[in-house]
């Protein structure tokens, strides 16, 4: 199994956990929802993530849920979240996940620190408790988390520690903090890989800013995969033009709250899981909610045959 490092590119999917209506793990459809990720194109998948409804699992579920997939993988690059509460147990699903031939892991700020210095020391214990031959992607994402990481505090974590070797970048308004990070590597620091969340909703604009990719849920990962590589090759108006036929339905994924039943309900659509369901608290989408979906993603459909 290969390992993230600090030049890894392209499309990380964050996948997401199938459920059956009474909220049990759906194990038949999670091998099938990895093999579409990686038939769309994805260079990796990362699980366990806010999409995949870590909070809402048991640790035991998690590392299972882990196993099958790396498995399922076949050697392709698997970056598993491990945020937790306490460090403890990100310390034992790390070793549990990273045992099994996981790439890296992913670990988000909790909610408590307010201080620069208090996030500084927060990775500092997490790469003395999960060890510093472990490669961490660090999620910056303050809209979930309630955590600003200004670009100094990131640089000097970065500089701190060398096993964090990707930024998860979801940061709203944040392309500015992409500039900051390539121009403090143009002056001597060391490189990160930078791969982009936020639905993928900026994805051009990030690429042309210097990020690697994306790292997010969208149900079309097929769309992701090509705009980077349009981006990759200066071709930012084909780009564009793609993403165009794209925005309606992230528009409408962007609804709080109800992004993630707009995902499950588009995988389910799509014949790539079995049950758009949610373990409990979740919301579903209304009879209305589903027929403007089947709206958009029929109008998507016909724009792309005809850009085909």
């Amino acid at each position: 199994m290969s390992r993230i490092n600090a030049n890894t590119k392209g499309v990380f999917v964050i996948a997401a956990t199938p459920f059956t209506p009474d909220g049990k793990i759906d194990h038949n459809s999670l091998d099938g929802m990895v093999d579409f990720y990686f038939d769309k194109g994805a260079d990796g998948l990362t699980i366990l993530g806010m999409m995949g409804e870590a909070p809402k699992l048991t640790q035991s579920e998690s590392l299972a849920i882990a196993k099958q997939i790396i498995k399922r993988a076949a050697g392709k690059p698997i970056v598993v979240g491990v945020s937790a509460p306490g460090l403890a147990a990100i310390g034992e699903l790390t070793k549990a996940v990273m045992d099994e031939g996981a790439a890296g892991v992913m670990v988000a700020p909790p909610g408590n620190l307010k201080t620069n210095e208090q996030i500084i020391t927060y990775y500092a214990n997490v790469v003395k408790t999960i060890g510093e031959d472990v490669p961490v992607v660090l999620q910056d994402f303050p809209l979930a988390t309630g955590v600003s990481i200004s670009s100094a505090t990131m640089g000097t974590i970065f500089e701190n520690h060398p096993s964090i070797v990707m930024l998860k970048h979801e940061d709203w308004p944040g392309l500015q903090k992409i500039s900051d990070l390539r121009d403090a590597e143009k002056k001597g620091r060391r490189r990160v890989s930078i791969l982009c969340g936020n639905a993928g909703v900026f994805l051009p604009e990030e690429m042309r800013r210097g990020a690697d990719g994306a790292m997010t849920g969208f149900a079309y990962p097929e769309m992701m995969v090509e705009i980077c590589r349009l981006c990759n090759a200066d071709q930012y108006d084909k780009a564009h033009d793609l993403f165009d036929a794209y925005l309606p339905l992230m528009r409408y994924e962007q609804q709080p709250a109800l992004g993630l039943a707009v995902r499950k309900f588009i995988l389910a659509r799509r014949g790539v899981i079995a049950h758009a369901s949610q373990r409990q608290p979740g919301a579903d989408l209304s009879p209305t909610a589903q027929q403007e979906v089947i709206f958009l993603m029929t109008r998507l459909e016909k724009r792309m045959a005809e850009i085909s």
